[in-house]
Order: C-alpha cells, then structure tokens, then sequence
C-alpha cells in the first residue's frame, strides 16, 4: 500500500528530490544495519519480481485506478533503483547514468522534436528512429527479426514478429488472406486431432495461435491486451456464477455440469443487458 506525503508536500517536493530519498532508503535497506533480506539481493533474484510487478503494473493499467496504477508504479520504480545500486555497489554504474543514458537516447531518437528534421508520417517517424538507431550502431542486426526480444510475452512477441515481416512486404494482401490461412491451419489442427502425437498437436495449434495474432495485428487489435481483457471477464462472470450457485446452496463442485451451463448462461445475458 502506497503512503502518500503529508498534504501539501508533494506539490513542494520536485522528482528528483524525490528520486534520491529513495536511493538513500535502498543504500540504507542494502547496508550495515539494514534489512537482512535487501541486503542479500542480487540482480538474479530480483529477475523474477521485476517481471511479477510489471505483470502487476500492466494488471492496474487495465483496471484504470489511479491509486492502483500509482502504486504498482511505485513498485516497479523500486526494483530499478535496487537493480541501479547492486551494480553501483559493483563500479559498473548507477542510477544516474541509467536516467543520463535513456534522456540522450530520448532526444538523439527524436530529431524531429530537439533538432531540424521534419516528420508529418508515421513512416517518416519510423525512418528517423531507424537512421538514429544506426548512429547508435544498433541497426545492423543479423536478421530483421533479431530486434524482437525472445523474453516478451509470446503472444506480444508472435505480434512484433508479424509487424516486423510485414515491413519488408512478407504478408497477407489483406485480412482475408489472413482468415483463410485460418481456416486452413484450423482444418490442419483437426487433423493433427485424429493422430496420437501429441507433439504434432502442439505444433499445429501454436500455428493456429500464431494466425489468430496476425489477424488481431490486421485489426489493430494488441492480442494480448484482447487475451487480458478476456481473461479478465470470465473471472467476473465465474465469480457470478460461483454466487448464484451458493444461494442455491451448492457450490461449482456439488453442481452439474448443466445447472453450472445454465447460471452461466443466465449471468452472461444479465451482463450483455447492462
């Protein structure tokens, strides 16, 4: 739970005073002294509670709370001040060249708004970010592909993965093309349903899957943002349902199959009414 400052302070307190009463929290947590359990982090054992509060972060981003959204912004803003001063305590380097190094590459990225280049498309926006990546040397990838991280979600890696290929003209003319090669890895996976390889059914279905985010990147559509939000509504709707049985006085184990199809259907129509 976030502590908010005193009334008033935080319109006196500027970002940076700010920034650094938090690295002195994290040196005195890290220190003689300190926590036990900060003291005895490491880059490798925050990896996995990085990515736990960013899944948390994109979860309060969805719920759009403001006091959700500032809290788990909190808390992700923890980890990199922790991860900074681990390698600070090493001589590698601290916080302040990690904020130094992203605001040069924020205003060397956008010409266009810092320097004299002009961008009226996005196209033109998408070649100045290229050109300056490539004074950077960091355009020269062995393949085009390589510039889409293998750690991203694999529903948001698979959507890059499309956009990427789309760019040099590997695509589908339009999203027909994208709904018949559908129906066609569809008809490959009903086959593959018939055989007891169960590895050959994982291979068709990740085909399956991989055109159905193609389809969501012709629509515009974040595939995983769409999976998210679905996700999301049939917890609501099975919570419903959980309480529809319980006054009932059953519960999703001690009911059918059919009655539990039944409330569901009854508790999916109220919510489409609203």
């Amino acid at each position: 739970m976030s502590v908010p400052l005193p009334h008033g302070l935080e319109k006196q307190v500027t970002p940076a005073a700010a920034l650094s009463a938090l690295v002195e929290v994290i040196r005195r947590l890290r220190g003689p002294g300190g926590c036990p359990w900060d003291a005895k982090q490491t880059p490798d054992t925050l990896k996995t509670y990085m990515l736990e509060e960013a899944y948390e972060l994109v979860e309060a981003l969805d719920s759009r709370e403001p006091d959700k959204i500032q809290e788990e912004l909190g808390d992700v803003l923890l980890h990199i001040v922790m991860l900074s001063e681990m390698y600070r305590e090493h001589g590698d380097f601290s916080l302040t060249e990690v904020i130094e190094g992203i605001r040069g590459k924020m205003i060397h990225r956008h010409p266009h708004v810092f320097g004299q280049e002009k961008a009226e498309t996005l196209e033109d926006l998408r070649s100045i970010w290229q050109r300056a990546k490539a004074a950077e040397g960091k355009a020269e990838a062995k393949s085009l592909l390589a510039e889409v991280s293998p750690g991203q979600p694999a529903l948001r890696q698979a959507q890059r993965l499309g956009e990427a290929a789309a760019r040099v003209g590997f695509d589908w003319p339009d999203i027909h093309g994208v709904l018949d090669k559908f129906e066609e890895e569809l008809a490959e996976f009903r086959e593959a349903l018939q055989a007891a390889d169960s590895d050959h059914q994982e291979e068709e279905l990740g085909d399956l899957l991989f055109c159905l985010v193609n389809v969501a990147r012709f629509l515009h559509i974040d595939s995983e943002g769409a999976l998210r939000r679905t996700i999301h509504k049939f917890i609501k709707r099975f919570h419903l349902v959980e309480r529809a049985l319980l006054k009932q006085g059953k519960t999703p184990e001690t009911a059918s199959l059919e009655e539990m199809d039944t409330v569901w259907e009854e508790v999916k129509n109220r919510l489409r009414g609203r």
